[in-house]
């Protein structure tokens, strides 16, 4: 079979993902990897193509082609078992080949990407081409010789290629061309270390793979979730845990930037750091499948970042701590298929959004729920963080989307804030908060009253985007999730049969908001975007404390098969073309992905529990 040819970029769901809980690469179909930033996620690219041409940096390998022709892509893919391990074959007239693609991870070496080439029938005639480009690929490195490996140096940074294959390098690319044999393996290793330091240890790439592999299995272990769809579950855990950074303990919400939320379109953000809400949001669907560790490290980068001054709390933060991410434009990329601008830093980092608090807090409790330690400084922290709600949850702001039309009473912010109280009233009556019962009781019905009041349309029968407005959002659909009124409240029912009406045209794929067409709209940003995945996955969950299960696993089902063929997904869904849009992969989605089978798991078994008689 000869494997299909394609000129074109590759489409945002035909990458795979490898990582090292450091930082991530993504591999295309055709064996091109075309994103790498380099030492941690919310470095600069060294391989940037993704965001323009391979000359902006990439690193290929597959079958050869002549000069100037299409590059093939695979027949087959998929990852190692249960694994970060990516494998890809081709087909040719002559054999069939494997590359094997993986980082291990870090345990006091270098950064490294491994790829091990092996034929498993014929003999098929391979190259390498490797194009390393410092700076988002601005700046052409000093490529040389050292000791039988291979040196790319520009500034502060250096690569270290090291093989067995003889290569050449032109214009600023390592060119290898070799053959593979079946029963025959080669080995590809791409080391980072500071220009100014030695060089790396040269690994030995079975070893790695052997480490790599067991790490994966040991990890994949602590899973207590037994019930349908495992697979899928099991992929999105090993994901979200491949977007944790284990020397801080903080999570990216993704590892990429830029890939946008319509294509040609100006939406195009940087999400390579450390919001709140999406970490505690990920721990939860963690946590709630029996991993406890990253919980532990997530807290303690926590209390470092925000400990001993909540008061000016961001939503967002570097990997390690650091609140300064400006925001700037990188004019030499010309963008995902001409989505320009392409943007580092993110200056959302600014905005007031005042669910967080309640995020954060409910994630904490569930972690003491699940068996995480008491910890007195969390203890303080999680009132230091009630304060805060009291000090300013009657502020406008400017929500859990990030809009940048001005900041408004918006209800979903309400409410975090009422679960803020709610859960810090939940564990004083436990015994793990000491505070003052009564005044956090008094503040959570103020609150409640005052959404009741002023977000619920009795006309329409659904509360609305924000108080005052006829718009809704997709974010209500968590109000049974919130317990800020009993499941099948009318208003509840109504709030979300709305939201299903207005934002989901198909009654599937859910779109956050309207943003008014092609002009600027009311999110202060021109053009659209896709469905948004997790608030699809919201809805599932909706119409299950609901009451309407059936419906719920039918409407899971649709959600699954949008998956990539490595089951991964992005931020969100374009119903149009078919295609994945925003950045790649997105742990909101995978963690709704992960929190819906186990709702929908739970709810199930209780339904199949005969009632005992009184």
């Amino acid at each position: 079979m000869t494997p299909q040819l394609t000129s074109a970029r590759p489409l945002i769901e035909d990458h795979a993902l490898i990582g090292d809980m450091q930082t991530a690469a993504l591999v295309a179909r055709d064996g091109s990897i075309n994103w790498l930033c380099l030492p941690r996620f919310d470095s600069a690219a060294v391989f940037a193509g993704l965001l323009g041409t391979d000359e902006h940096g990439s690193w290929r390998i597959g079958p050869a082609t002549p000069t100037g022709a299409p590059t093939p892509c695979a027949d087959r893919r998929r990852y190692r078992g249960e694994t970060l391990i990516v494998e890809t074959e081709w087909d040719t007239s002559t054999g069939t080949v494997r590359v094997v693609d993986f980082m291990p991870p870090r345990e006091g070496h270098a950064p490294q990407v491994i790829r091990i080439v092996e034929g498993l029938s014929g003999t098929v005639e391979m190259q390498s081409r490797l194009s390393p480009r410092f700076g988002y690929g601005k700046r052409l490195p000093w490529i040389h010789d050292t000791g039988g490996r291979t040196a790319a140096m520009s500034g502060p940074d250096a690569l270290w290629l090291d093989t067995s294959v003889p290569g050449r390098e032109k214009d600023g690319v390592v060119h290898h061309a070799f053959t593979v044999t079946a029963g025959e393996c080669v080995a590809f290793a791409l080391s980072s270390q500071p220009s100014h330091a030695p060089a790396p240890q040269v690994p030995d790439p079975e070893d790695a793979l052997t480490a790599t592999a067991s790490f994966w299995k040991d990890w994949v272990g602590q899973l207590v979730y037994d019930g349908p769809h495992r697979d899928a579950v099991v992929r999105s855990l090993i994901t979200l845990k491949a977007l944790t950074h284990s020397p801080t303990g903080g999570i990216v919400a993704a590892p990429t930037t830029s890939l946008p939320e319509e294509l040609g379109g100006v939406r195009n953000w940087d999400y390579r750091y450390v919001w709140l809400r999406d970490a505690a949001v990920t721990l939860s669907a963690l946590l709630r499948t029996g991993y406890r560790d990253e919980a532990v490290a997530w807290r303690r980068w926590l209390l470092r970042t925000l400990g001993g001054d909540p008061r000016n709390l961001q939503i967002m933060y570097r990997l390690d701590g650091d609140p300064n991410m400006p925001e700037q434009l990188l004019e030499w990329l010309p963008g995902y298929e001409g989505s320009s601008p392409v943007r580092v830093g993110n200056e959302a980092v600014e905005q007031l959004q005042l669910d967080v608090p309640g995020e954060v807090i409910e994630t904490l409790a569930l972690a003491h729920k699940h068996g995480v330690a008491r910890c007195e400084d969390t203890e303080g922290l999680i009132l230091k963080l009630v304060d805060y709600v009291s000090e300013h949850w009657r502020q406008p702001d400017d929500g859990i989307w990030e809009v940048r039309g001005g900041r408004r009473h918006f209800v979903h912010s309400k409410i975090m804030c009422w679960v803020a109280v709610d859960r810090a009233v939940r564990l004083v009556e436990q015994g793990v908060l000491d505070a003052d019962l009564n005044e956090l009781v008094r503040l959570r019905d103020e609150i409640h009253a005052d959404v009741c009041e002023n977000a619920y349309d009795k006309t329409r029968n659904t509360f609305t985007q924000a108080y005052g407005s006829t718009e809704l959002d997709a974010s209500l659909l968590l109000l049974p999730h919130t317990g800020f009124l009993p499941a099948d409240d009318p208003r509840v029912v109504g709030t979300v049969d709305a939201v299903r009406r207005e934002l989901a045209p198909d009654g599937v794929l859910v779109h956050r908001y309207l943003t008014d067409g092609p002009s600027v709209g009311r999110d202060g940003l021109p053009g659209g975007e896709g469905a948004f995945l997790l608030c699809s996955f919201w809805l599932v969950d909706a119409l299950a404390h609901t009451g309407r299960l059936d419906e719920a696993e039918e409407l899971f089902e649709q959600l699954l098969a949008l998956r990539s063929d490595e089951g991964l997904l992005a931020e969100e869904y374009d119903p149009v073309t078919g295609r994945q849009l925003g950045n790649f992969p997105q742990a909101y989605s995978l963690l709704g992905l992960v929190n819906t089978a186990v709702l929908l798991h739970n709810r199930r078994k209780a339904a199949a529990v005969p009632v005992m008689a009184a």
